[in-house]
């Protein structure tokens, strides 16, 4: 019982962060999804020491743990763009491979550049 609790606890702090940064993000119209914002305030608060890895680590592992649960949707959903798929399948995988490969690049560039510096 009592973990079940602890469970809940955890679980409210991490459901509160994502409110109130989904509150800010409608609100403000801050240029950010309020999942992404919310994440980096719960870092920051890990980093400043105001919320404990104890503080939410049971109910994070639990959701963690079952991720991949939440894609079954998305996958599911993606079975109705077959025919999308299948009309723009090329020009689709062309935009994803060069989106990938474009950053893999420039990174790579941008660290030897760095590391001739250190040298």
């Amino acid at each position: 019982m009592a973990s079940a609790v602890t469970f809940l606890l955890q679980s409210a702090v991490l459901v509160l962060i994502y409110t109130l940064c989904s509150l800010f993000v409608t609100w403000t119209h801050f240029p950010l999804p309020a999942n992404v914002l919310g994440l980096i305030i719960l870092f920051c608060l890990l980093c400043a020491g105001i919320v404990k890895e104890e503080h939410i680590q049971s109910a994070a592992g639990f959701f963690l743990k079952h991720l991949v649960f939440f894609f079954i949707a998305v996958a599911v959903e993606l079975i109705d763009w077959g025919t999308t798929f299948y009309d723009y399948g090329l020009i689709l995988f062309l935009a994803l491979f060069v989106s990938t490969i474009i950053p893999y690049y420039s990174v790579g560039v941008m660290m030897q550049k760095f590391m001739k510096g250190k040298n």
